[in-house]
C-alpha cells in the first residue's frame, strides 16, 4: 500500500496485470495510435506504439537478476540504456515514467507518484531484421561485411575483462556442468541419454583441448551476450545497422570471448538459413577483426550456446504464461540439444586435426630455424716423406 502525503488517501500499488492493461490501451497515448501491439517475453512486456516502443520489466528475481522493487527496475532500465547505446545509440531514447494520480489512476503524462519505469525505444522495421532478411534469402555480401565491421569495432572498444588461463578454463567447466544439470531436471522431460552424451563431449573437449581455450582468456570483453538475428537490424530509413537487446542484467554472462559472442550469432544464422550463412559471417568477421580463432574453437562455443538455448527454451515449460505453447518450446529445446551434440562432436574432430596441423607446422618451423650440425673435418695427416725423397735430401750438399 502507498499513502499519499497530501491527501492521506491510501492508494493501492497497481499490479503488473493492471500496468500491462493500461499500456495496451491506445487511448492512453498522445497522439493516439490505431492500435498497440503487445509482446510478452520471459523477462518483460514490450508495447509497440506508433513509431516507438516501450519496454516494461517484469518484477522477477532469478540468480543475478533482481527486479522485484521499483528501484531495482529503475537501475536495470538505466543500465539497459547505457549498454545498448554502444551498438544502437539512435534506438535507445531514454526512460519514461508511468505515474499514479492522487485518485489512483495511471498516467503517462501526469501524476504524483512514479509506479513504473519504461525504456523508450525507436521502433525498428521488422522487415529489416537479420532474421527476416535471412528467411527471404536477401542478405548481401555487403550486409555481412557491414555487420562484421560493426561487431569487430564493438569488440575492439568494449571494456576488457581478462582472466587468468586457469580461471577461464575452470569457469567454462563450471558453466558446462551447470547447464547439464539444468537440462537433466526431471520435470523438463528431455532425453537424459542425449544430455549425458553432450556433457561427456564438452568435458572431453575441455580436458583434451584446454590449452586452446586458455589462450583466449586474455581476450575476454564486456560483450553483448545475446547476439541473435532478431536483435540485428540492417540499414533502413529509420536507422543505420544496429544491434539491440544485449544481456544487460548479468555482467558475468556478458564477460565473453568475442569469438563466443559471434559464434552464438553464427549458430542462429545457420539454424535459420543453413550452414553457409554462418560460414559467410565468420569469414567476414575474421577478415575485419584479424582474429585467427580456429574452426574447432567456434564449434565448441556454438555447442555451448546451443546447450544454453536448449536450457532457456526448456525453462518456458515451467512458465504458466507459455502453457499453450509448450509443444513449441519442447520441440525447440530438443532441436537445440541435437545441435549442441552435433557441434560438440565436430569440435572434437576439428580440434584433433588442428592439433596435428599445429604440431606439423611447429616441426617444420623448427627444422627451418635450427641449422644442421656441420660434420667435423678430419684432421690433415702430415705426409711422411717417401724413401726416394729422403735419399735425395740426404745427398743434397749443405752450405
Amino acid at each position: 500500500m502507498i499513502r499519499s502525503n497530501r491527501t492521506h488517501q491510501t492508494l493501492t500499488v497497481p499490479s503488473l496485470r493492471t500496468k500491462v492493461a493500461y499500456l495496451a490501451d491506445p487511448r492512453h497515448y498522445t497522439p493516439r495510435p490505431r492500435s498497440v501491439r503487445c509482446i510478452e517475453t520471459h523477462y518483460a512486456w514490450v508495447f509497440l506504439v506508433g513509431s516507438h516502443a516501450l519496454k516494461l520489466k517484469k518484477p522477477l528475481c532469478q540468480r543475478s537478476m533482481d527486479h522485484r522493487t521499483l528501484a531495482d527496475r529503475e537501475r536495470a532500465c538505466r543500465t539497459e540504456l547505457e549498454l545498448n547505446r554502444r551498438l544502437a545509440p539512435a534506438v535507445y531514447l531514454g526512460l519514461t515514467a508511468l505515474k499514479q494520480t492522487r485518485t489512483g489512476e495511471l498516467s503517462l503524462r501526469s501524476g504524483t507518484r512514479i509506479v513504473e519505469w519504461l525504456v523508450q525505444m525507436r521502433r525498428l522495421a521488422p522487415a529489416r531484421s537479420l532474421e527476416r532478411t535471412l528467411l527471404r534469402g536477401a542478405v548481401t555480401e555487403r550486409d555481412w561485411a557491414r555487420l562484421a565491421q560493426t561487431l569487430a569495432a564493438f569488440f575492439a572498444h568494449a571494456g576488457r575483462r581478462p582472466m587468468s588461463p586457469a580461471a577461464y578454463l575452470a569457469r567454462l567447466r563450471r558453466q558446462t556442468a551447470r547447464t547439464a544439470r539444468e537440462l537433466c531436471a526431471s520435470d523438463l522431460g528431455l532425453d537424459a541419454r542425449q544430455v549425458g552424451a553432450l556433457a561427456t563431449l564438452q568435458r572431453q573437449f575441455l580436458a583434451t583441448h584446454g590449452a586452446l581455450l586458455q589462450r583466449r582468456a586474455a581476450q575476454l570483453r564486456d560483450g553483448h551476450g545475446d547476439l541473435r538475428p532478431e536483435h540485428v537490424f540492417l540499414d533502413s530509413r529509420a536507422a543505420r545497422l544496429c544491434v539491440i537487446d544485449c544481456l544487460e542484467f548479468d555482467a558475468d554472462l556478458r564477460r565473453l570471448d568475442p569469438a563466443e559472442d559471434i559464434a552464438f550469432l553464427a549458430l542462429e544464422c545457420a539454424r535459420l538459413a543453413g550452414a553457409r550463412t554462418a560460414s559467410r559471417l565468420m569469414a567476414q568477421y575474421r577478415r575485419c577483426s584479424a582474429d585467427p580463432a580456429p574452426a574447432a574453437l567456434i564449434d565448441f562455443y556454438m555447442s555451448r550456446r546451443a546447450a544454453v538455448r536448449a536450457q532457456i527454451s526448456a525453462w518456458h515449460l515451467r512458465d504458466a504464461a507459455f502453457a499453450l505453447k509448450q509443444p513449441v518450446w519442447r520441440a525447440r529445446a530438443e532441436s537445440y540439444l541435437a545441435d549442441a551434440l552435433r557441434l560438440g562432436r565436430r569440435a572434437l574432430t576439428r580440434a584433433s586435426r588442428w592439433d596435428a596441423s599445429a604440431r606439423n607446422t611447429a616441426r617444420a618451423v623448427t627444422a627451418r630455424r635450427v641449422p644442421a650440425t656441420p660434420r667435423a673435418a678430419a684432421p690433415r695427416e702430415r705426409r711422411r716423406p717417401s724413401a726416394a725423397r729422403a735419399g735425395r735430401a740426404a745427398a743434397r750438399p749443405t752450405a
